[in-house]
């Protein structure tokens, strides 16, 4: 009998060293793919503050609490799930539904450029709520699946399990990351009248009342630029995946021109993938348009 018990014990804790080993690697896996998509997550966080701008103070955390469940939705009940099965029955599959991401991304911060140019018709309509909110799930979609897909990648080898581990405590660090920094910028005003009310940091409390307006808006400029870069740089290297090198070896021949390395050469790549684009942003908004006409 004790021979017994001493052998399930024995499996017992040698089960327990098979899953904290397990635990292990799906730790080192999420800190390593969370990594690798901090560029996108940079993105989102930059892209979504933008959304409650020109709404009232107290509904821009029903709104941003929204439209993080939304993201919650996203990952965990579509991309998730697609991307598991994709990943283990059509992989050749996943870069063609990057490259529409790229595109709806890119037409996204276009049409944002162009809507610009004509504010007499968005003064006229003010902004709707539930269509922001359904607008910035989409954009959330779109990067959320990029993110997602950049963690993937870095999951390949591990088992199907361990891959379903990983990309969920991805999905909510990076949710919790993103949307709770964004929540900390969109009130940061709201703690400067706190501490002007207060009296316990007056001239502090004013400054950042002074200069969130226009950190606001410079993140709007900086979220747009963000969209086009990123569609542009998914357009990009998804056309390479599928064959088609001619683009790719114009883009690393005009860096290699420059002689630039580092931080330089990174600025000149991502500048040609934010021209990249706009332009085909903005030939997607206007031949949409003209459909519509």
């Amino acid at each position: 009998m004790s021979v017994g018990l001493f052998a399930l014990l024995k499996d017992v804790s040698l089960m327990a060293k098979a899953a904290a080993a397990s635990l292990d690697d799906v730790a080192a896996a999420s800190l390593k793919a969370t990594s690798k998509a901090a560029g996108v997550v940079i993105d989102d966080a930059a892209v979504t503050p933008k959304y409650v701008v020109g709404f009232a103070a107290e509904r821009e955390l029903p709104i941003i609490r929204a439209i993080a469940i939304g993201s919650l939705k996203n990952k965990f009940f579509y991309i998730l799930p697609s991307a598991l099965i994709l990943g283990f029955f059509l992989p050749w599959l996943t870069h063609p539904i990057l490259l529409i991401g790229g595109l709806y991304l890119s037409y996204e911060g276009a049409e944002k450029i162009l809507s610009y140019f004509k504010r007499e018709a968005s003064e006229e309509k003010g902004k709707d709520e539930k269509e922001t909110i359904k607008s910035a799930t989409r954009t959330d979609f779109i990067l959320s699946a990029e993110i997602m897909a950049l963690a993937l990648s870095t999951v390949q080898e591990m088992s199907i399990t361990n891959q379903f581990l990983t990309l969920s405590v991805v999905a909510f660090v990076i949710t919790f990351l993103v949307y709770g920094s964004v929540a900390l910028i969109v009130k940061a005003d709201d703690y400067g009248i706190f501490l002007i009310r207060t009296a316990r940091a007056p001239q502090c409390g004013k400054l950042i009342v002074k200069f969130m307006p226009y950190f606001l808006r410079f993140l709007t400029v900086v979220g747009t630029a963000a969209m086009l870069w990123v569609g542009g740089s998914i357009i990009s290297h998804s056309i390479e995946y599928m064959g088609v090198h001619t683009h790719a070896d114009f883009l690393h021949a005009m860096v290699d021109i420059t002689g630039l390395t580092g931080f330089m050469k990174w600025l000149v790549e991502t500048l040609i993938y934010t021209f990249l684009g706009l332009v085909i942003g903005s030939l997607i908004a206007v031949l949409r348009q003209a459909r519509t006409t």
